[in-house]
């Protein structure tokens, strides 16, 4: 059961070493980088050689511009890739989080608002809005029902009818 732990001197240079190693490889791929931008420079973009003559120097800006839009249209074309590309991990994560079926619910600040004020704040300052709500109720005229007298029989009859419910049975009977 007992697991075997490190000291702590053993810990920490063992720490030390992955460290340093971890530092000699980030130092490796700087130089790598800096090597392949040297090369990539060398190889795209030839050394600069200003013409003497002021025709030659607007042939040369004209290049220059013809040039600067090849680059533009790719860049553009990889900035679309890449902004599909996000888009499609990010359906892709949201499709693993509904797999999993973890659903994480945000918590819902109260917040005290009027109606008036939540209309307000929906439809824009400009429209003013007055909820009075019984207002706008319709209007529902009560009907007075009167029952008929019953007359008087059999009074054994008349508890069962109205029994259970508390006496209300007899009243949803008589409506349906």
């Amino acid at each position: 059961m007992s697991e075997k732990k490190l000291s702590t001197s053993r810990r920490h240079h063992l720490k030390s070493l992955m460290l340093s190693i971890a530092k000699g490889l980030l130092e490796d791929e700087k130089k790598q980088r800096a090597e392949e931008r040297a090369q990539y420079m060398e190889d795209n973009c030839p050394p600069l050689e200003l013409p003497s003559s002021v025709q030659e120097l607007q042939e040369l800006c004209k290049k220059l511009h013809k040039s600067i839009d090849v680059v533009d249209e790719e860049r553009y074309d990889i900035e679309t890739k890449v902004n599909k590309s996000i888009k499609e991990i990010d359906d892709l994560k949201i499709k693993v989080v509904d797999l999993q079926g973890k659903f994480k619910k945000p918590a819902l600040k109260k917040v005290r608002m009027s109606a008036d004020a939540m209309l307000q704040a929906l439809l824009g300052s400009k429209h003013k809005v007055n909820m009075d709500l019984r207002n706008n109720l319709k209007q529902v005229k009560k009907e007075v029902k009167e029952e008929e007298k019953e007359s008087v029989g059999d009074w054994r009859k008349n508890i069962e009818d109205k029994a259970g419910m508390g006496g209300r049975k007899k009243i949803f009977e008589t409506e349906a």
